[in-house]
């Protein structure tokens, strides 16, 4: 027991130590993982913390385990939009990159440290692909602004590039240990890996999706372990039937991330800290079992090595594939430069150990420092290559920032809370001129230690966290409204219900779908606009279509109209 209680404590510590140092990440230029493997290097038996830690098995297994969160977490965090506009050089680089970048960096490796052409092969297997959690904490934590295409590109290719890599180690790892003949046992393996991978992914994805908009559950923290255990059950069913777990969990986050369910945005910032608390502890634990004393026999292999992958293997490989599509000498110099190795190489290193291949121990060593080297050199130069390059564009619109505080029970409601941002929408505006739908209700505002009664008169400013209470079909409206200025959601789908008394200029300020509907009148409200296009037939239900939307009066007290409904004309709607 007592045992357990100091294992507790030194994981907490551990754990604590490498959040901290992710603070001092932006001052040094380092990205995050080489300052928790630093953590854990230091604690380790050569460190300060003559922690002994020798245990292959136990850093695979949790090392597997991180990585599979991390991956489904930028599967839930990417759009399925970017993969459609990059999917093809994206796959490319994920495959034929990863395949000739091991092949020019394994016979480098087999002339420098003196092994055979086959186990320097496996090396260059090895460190092929670039990590996911580096390139994901750079490209979007490090205000970074690259144009579309390019950022989809590097993520998706090193999101998807696991699978191709680990292919490669065990295909080669059998052929060396096992003796299995090359060709088609090996082309076998590879069908089942991504082929079962695949359909699995889809699969468990496309259930769980099903499921979670379906069932009610009592606890509202129950539904983000749900989505964790879907793409944890994805990952099992896939590696225990012959298929990359890795594809497998990325493509169910994919899936899941890409369609609206329940407490989605909670779901979202849980599995954010999941994958933090992942990168950490995988980054410490790989740290923990290197002894950094054995970093200095291999040394300048190493640096040889590093070299020959950053300078000539990486490049070598991607400029034919992403010439095809059209990128451009800058472009293609970046994409080349963002060849980041991080956990997954250091956790495929383990394999030969496992496996028990008689360099196993040397090609460990070589792959922790090219990791090193690659991490420290390629991740605190990104910035300046990319602004070298001319490649840094304006932070485009965005949406504002959610948080969904809580789903109403039977009321079909929720509350959501959004922060506005300096560009958004709702910025320095009178909440009266928000064209809020009818039965959107702001219940608070936030600024700073503040809380401001929510008036019509009431002035938004940047910063501001409003708690809004509203349908689940008009979500996407709200959204909308207090977006970033120039952001556009695809047309919402479905009716809008105004009060009577909303100002044409502020719908088309709020909204701005298809053709303005003020014509130029500041202060011409629905009310008006009704009036003037049915003249005497304005009547409760009347309806009439002008500037590409239909209208029709849902409410009048007397004669005043209280209610209109707005909807995109089906032809319009159609079309886009």
């Amino acid at each position: 027991m007592f045992l357990i209680d100091q294992l507790i404590l030194l994981a907490a510590v551990l754990i604590l130590l490498g959040i901290f140092s992710s603070k001092i990440s932006a001052r040094l230029g380092l990205p995050m993982l080489v300052l928790f493997l630093l953590v854990g290097m230091l604690a380790g038996e050569d460190g300060i913390g003559r922690i002994a830690f020798d245990n292959p098995q136990a850093a695979h297994a949790l090392g597997t385990l991180a990585l599979a969160l991390i991956l489904f977490d930028g599967g839930l965090q990417t759009p399925l939009k970017s993969i459609k506009q990059v999917w093809k050089p994206a796959s490319m680089l994920a495959t034929f990159g990863v395949l000739g970048t091991a092949v020019i960096t394994g016979a480098a490796a087999s002339y420098i440290l003196d092994i055979s052409l086959l186990t320097g092969m496996l090396l260059g297997a090895i460190v092929g692909s670039t990590d996911a959690a580096a390139v994901f904490s750079l490209l979007r934590n490090a205000g970074i602004h690259l144009n579309p295409r390019l950022k989809s590109t590097l993520e998706i290719e090193s999101a998807s590039n696991d699978p191709m890599a680990i292919f490669l180690t065990v295909g080669l790892l059998e052929i060396l240990v096992n003796d299995m003949q090359p060709g088609w046992p090996l082309l076998q393996l590879f069908v089942m890996q991504m082929g079962v991978g695949a359909l699995v992914g889809i699969a468990v994805g496309y259930a769980v999706l099903k499921v979670i908009n379906r069932i009610h559950l009592q606890a509202s923290g129950l539904y983000p372990v749900l989505v964790t255990a879907a793409g944890l059950l994805s990952f099992g069913v896939a590696a225990n039937t012959g298929g990359s777990g890795f594809l497998a969990i990325f493509i169910c986050g994919v899936l899941i991330g890409n369609t609206q369910f329940a407490f989605q945005r909670t779901t979202f910032l849980f599995h954010d800290g999941l994958a933090w608390l992942s990168q950490i502890t995988m980054f410490v634990v790989l740290g923990l079992l290197i002894n950094p004393s054995s970093l200095l026999d291999v040394w300048w292999q190493g640096i040889l090595i590093a070299a020959v992958l950053v300078f000539l293997a990486r490049p070598i490989t991607i400029v034919p594939i992403l010439t095809l599509f059209g990128f451009n000498r800058r472009e293609m110099t970046l994409v080349s430069w963002v060849g980041l190795r991080g956990s997954v190489p250091i956790i495929l290193a383990i394999f030969p150990l496992m496996f028990g291949l008689a360099d196993a121990e040397l090609i460990f060593n070589v792959v922790f420092f090219v990791v090193l080297i690659s991490a420290t050199l390629q991740g605190s130069t990104l910035a300046w290559v990319a602004r070298r390059l001319k490649l840094i564009e304006q932070p485009t619109a965005q949406a504002p920032v959610t948080l969904e505080i809580t789903a109403l029970g039977d009321v079909d409601a929720e509350i959501v809370e959004y922060s506005l941002s300096e560009n958004s929408r709702a910025a320095y505006r009178r909440l009266s001129r928000m064209a809020l739908p009818e039965s959107v209700v702001v219940a608070m505002i936030s600024r700073g230690d503040k809380v401001i009664p929510p008036r019509g008169s009431t002035i938004l400013h940047p910063g501001d966290h409003l708690f809004v209470v509203l349908h689940v079909d008009y979500k996407h409206f709200v959204e909308q409204a207090f977006a970033d200025k120039g952001f556009q959601l695809a047309r919402p789908i479905g009716e809008l219900r105004m009060k009577g008394a909303t100002k044409l200029s502020d719908i088309d300020w709020c909204y701005g779908y298809g053709v303005a509907l003020n014509q130029g009148r500041d202060d011409l409200t629905l009310e008006a606009l009704c009036i003037a296009q049915l003249g005497d037939n304005v009547a409760d239900q009347a309806e009439f279509e002008f500037a590409e939307r239909h209208f029709q009066i849902v409410e009048m007290v007397g004669d005043r109209i209280v209610t209109v409904r707005i909807k995109p004309l089906p032809s319009v709607s159609s079309a886009e």
